[in-house]
This record gives structure tokens, C-alpha cells and sequence, in this order.
């Protein structure tokens, strides 16, 4: 919609508190501005990832149930370290040991029922390099994780790639405030005053949902599944004030 060259120089030769910023600015013959809201996203490779991996395990008892858990759940850090994955990179998400409800098994034979009386469930997230997330996934499955397969993608530098995003959107007030400034027949001047809402960080999902992937049949020569990382994007809105001449 075009806009009024009146009624943005009525405006701009008013005085004019802003009080909905964190500094006050004031519109007036002797101090010109004009004000622009813009919002820019930016991009960049994943480099890390975050694999949800998970199992559970079933037993005729309490007893049973804790024992095959206990086996699935040391097999499958035992692999995740020795194929090179740090301790530290490794943080348990949830366990529990509990009866089996029976809104769950309504599909299972009498037999699985009986041998399902119980159930272990563990999760972990493993941080690695994105070129690494089908690895570990990969390695993790063929161990005993049935419960896994959703991966976090995100940047180590999550600050500079969240800058870049203000940066262009302040690069973009400037041309909107620029062309605004020649429909005035002014010159645009310097930056008077800048804010930048970025949207906040809320926690990533993790993994919920049972039977996310099956376990991998057990022979070795299985390659891992071809997974890809995609692009991170960080969004910023910047609130730009600049005056005119």
C-alpha cells in the first residue's frame, strides 16, 4: 500500500514519544527520524545433532524385566563408547521399571502377555557432529536401542549465526528507511537508536514416542541409515530509528 507523503511528514514534524522502547525517542523539527520494524532470517549447515535413542524391554516378572533392561541398557553405552563417543556427550533423558498397562497389549498373543507382565524403559540424547548423527544412531540400534531415530539439529554458534540474522535485518530497515527518506525528497542520516527481539530458545522435543524405530536386524554388514543434516535458521526483528535531513 503506498504511502501518504503527507501524512509521513505530519508525523515526522510531530512530537512523538516512543515509549514502547527501551530508550525514548522524540519526532520533532529539530530532530527529524524516521522509525522501521523489519524482521531477517539466517542460515547455516548443521554442525551438530542430538540423537534421541532409546529401548524398552519386557519380562515375566519385575525380577526378569530389570534384568534384561539392565543388559540392553549397559550394551548400548558400552558400543556408543567404543566407537569413540565421549561420556560426557552422553546424558540420560528418563528409565523407569513399571507393570505393563493393558490398554497397551491388547494386540499380544497370551503367550507375549505372559512373558510382558513388566517393562524397562531408558532414554538418552548423544551430541555429536552432524556428519556422526547417523553413526551413532546406527551404532546405538544394533545394540538394543528400539526406541530411537529422532535427531536435534542445531550450530555451535548458535550467538554469531543469531547476530548474523539482526544484521541483515538491520541492513534491511536501512533500505526501507532509506527509500522512505527519497519519497521525502530528504537524506537519510545516521542510525539513532537499534533494538533486536530475537525469538526465545525454548527446549527441543525429545523423544516420547514408543516403537519410533525397530531394532536393526543383528548382522554386521548393515549400513547405517543415509541421513542428511539440514539447514539451521535463526530469525531476529530489529527495531531501527534513523534520522533525516
Amino acid at each position: 500500500m503506498p504511502i501518504s507523503l503527507k501524512n509521513v511528514a505530519a508525523l515526522l514534524l510531530a512530537t512523538v514519544a516512543l515509549t514502547s522502547h527501551a530508550q525514548q525517542i522524540v519526532v520533532s523539527k529539530e530532530n527529524r527520524t524516521i522509525a522501521v520494524t523489519t524482521s531477517a532470517d539466517a542460515n547455516a549447515p548443521a554442525d551438530t545433532a542430538t540423537v534421541q535413542i532409546g529401548f524398552v524391554a519386557y519380562g515375566a516378572d519385575q525380577e526378569s524385566a530389570y534384568a534384561q533392561g539392565s543388559k540392553i541398557s549397559n550394551q548400548i553405552t558400552a558400543a556408543l563408547k567404543a566407537g569413540g563417543i565421549p561420556q560426557d556427550a552422553i546424558q540420560s533423558e528418563s528409565q523407569s521399571i513399571s507393570p505393563v498397562q493393558q490398554y497397551t497389549n491388547q494386540d499380544w498373543t497370551p503367550a507375549e502377555k505372559a512373558e510382558r507382565k513388566f517393562q524397562v524403559q531408558q532414554s538418552w540424547s548423544v551430541k555429536t557432529a552432524a556428519a556422526n548423527g547417523a553413526k551413532v544412531l546406527d551404532m546405538a540400534v544394533k545394540a538394543g536401542a528400539n526406541q530411537s531415530g529422532q535427531m536435534n539439529w542445531s550450530v555451535a554458534d548458535q550467538d554469531a549465526l543469531q547476530a548474523k540474522a539482526a544484521k541483515l535485518a538491520l541492513d534491511r530497515a536501512r533500505q526501507i528507511a532509506q527509500q522512505m527518506a527519497a519519497g521525502l525528497s530528504a537524506t537519510l542520516g545516521s542510525l539513532v537508536y537499534a533494538s533486536n527481539k530475537a525469538p526465545a530458545r525454548g527446549p527441543q522435543p525429545l523423544m516420547r514416542a514408543q516403537n519410533m524405530m525397530a531394532a536393526a536386524p543383528a548382522a554386521k554388514e548393515v549400513e547405517p541409515l543415509s541421513v542428511s543434516a539440514p539447514k539451521v535458521t535463526a530469525s531476529a526483528t530489529v527495531y531501527a530509528v534513523f534520522s533525516i535531513q
